[in-house]
């Protein structure tokens, strides 16, 4: 396999969303209450929803900025790529990695929508007209402005399974078969993966062959040991949160009442994935005869590799130990426009650890298990030899990839230390209230 020949579809980016996207989708008697991107006069930007302003319009869109720019930032649209927020550039951006498909997570509603699930403790239909509204802009208005380029992903209807479910069933008669979900809603004040609360969203999902995607940080909490570590902690520990999503979610009830139902780990990396498995096999053997939980004639270990979607940016280490796990599941990740993306090169980067596995191996992690599991067919679109690293990348010649400064308003000189309660707060937006507000 030659670099310029790989096919890459990604399973984890992020839209930061353009002004006016809830134009004409709402009802006539919410129009005026949808989010509104507002323009300070000193240049930042913000969304305004429901009284509250919602910080960071960025959250971390810094791609093709100095890694000394990176962070929290930025705070306005003009200090990103137009790639960011317009769906033609994101495209064009896509073309000149390489890359041909991509699934993109929300940013101003939360991973998993909080924002509007949060509203719902108030007033539940304008909430759900919210998160309708969002997830038709997805649909048509980014997805379908260029078809075969994206995998639809639909927000959920938190607060209500029933109406989830409804929604999953509407957003699968889109062509959507993905769903953003919380890698633990326990964290949101909702039931936990162990209760039967989610049966009607769950037994919906399995229904339409719609994937269930956890994204890393989708519980609104971040792995912080004192307040004042740098912040490379937290960055490193992030994947604990995935580590614990994965467990949380194998010992509950959930994967071996729905023989149908699939989730994806998304960014959840997959490096730490064979110790954890032997490690939950070794705890079920020495102790499910006191515990009472029964796996039948498997281990736990096969039900994870048998149902659940990994998915990596950059993991040489997991690549190398692939044999632990189930190659049909595997999937890769750009993560545009984030601090960890590996744009504009991502082929290059990947072909580091893809280099001695198999060809068959490699179009299954970068391209072939993303479009069977998420019933994506951009060849349905495109001729398959249009696709390819090479091909893509010769569409896109005039695309600057060049490293810019984007930040248009000074800062104090950093010491090196950053309070992780001000992020904290910063990654959780207006907060986490409980259901009843």
């Amino acid at each position: 396999m030659r670099t310029e020949d790989l096919i890459l579809v990604s399973v984890d980016d992020h839209v930061i969303e353009p002004p006016g996207m809830f134009d004409g989708r709402l009802p006539a008697r919410y129009q005026e209450l949808a989010p509104t991107l507002v323009h300070r006069d000193d240049g930042t930007d913000f969304w305004h929803y429901n009284g509250s302003e919602i910080p960071n319009v960025g959250l971390n869109a810094v791609v093709g900025r100095p890694p000394d720019e990176y962070g929290i930032e930025p705070s306005s649209l003009a200090e990103m790529r137009p790639g960011c927020y317009d769906v033609h550039e994101r495209v064009r951006d896509m073309s000149a990695n390489g890359v041909l498909g991509s699934m993109v997570f929300p940013s101003f509603p939360q991973f998993c929508g909080q924002l509007f699930a949060r509203r719902a403790a108030t007033d539940a239909d304008e909430a759900l007209a919210m998160v309708r509204a969002y997830n038709d802009w997805h649909v048509d208005g980014w997805c379908g402005a260029e078809p075969g380029r994206f995998i639809p992903l639909a927000l959920p209807v938190l607060w209500d399974p029933g109406l989830a479910a409804a929604e999953v069933h509407r957003m699968a008669g889109c062509g959507c078969h993905a769903v953003t979900f919380s890698e633990n809603p326990a964290k949101l004040g909702w039931p936990s993966l162990h209760s039967d609360h989610w049966d009607p969203f769950w037994t919906a999902c399995a229904e339409e062959g719609t994937v269930v995607c956890m994204h890393l940080g989708s519980s609104s909490e971040l792995v912080i040991t004192a307040s004042d570590a740098p912040i490379d902690v937290m960055i490193s520990l992030q994947p604990m949160n995935m580590v614990q999503a994965a467990a949380d979610l194998l010992w509950s009830p959930v994967l071996r009442r729905f023989a149908d139902l699939r989730f994806a780990l998304s960014e959840g990396g997959i490096g730490w994935i064979p110790y954890a498995l032997e490690r939950i096999d070794y705890v079920y053997r020495h102790h499910h005869a006191w515990t009472g939980q029964d796996f039948g004639d498997q281990l736990p270990s096969q039900l994870f590799k048998d149902r659940i979607i990994t998915c990596f940016i950059d993991d040489a280490f997991g690549i190398d130990n692939r044999r632990y796990l189930n190659i049909d599941n595997i999937t890769w990740e750009c993560d545009y426009p984030h601090s960890d993306s590996t744009w504009p090169q991502s082929p290059e980067m990947a072909m580091k650890y893809l280099a001695d596995v198999p060809d068959d191996e490699i179009d299954k992690i970068t391209h072939a298990n993303a479009m069977a599991h998420f019933h994506f067919d951009p060849f349905a679109v495109r001729p398959r030899r249009e696709c390819t690293v090479g091909a893509l990348r010769r569409e896109a010649v005039d695309v600057d990839t060049s490293i810019v400064s984007r930040r248009r308003h000074p800062v104090e000189p950093r010491s090196g230390i950053v309070d992780l309660g001000t992020v904290a707060r910063t990654f959780e937006h207006i907060g986490e209230p409980d259901r009843d507000g």
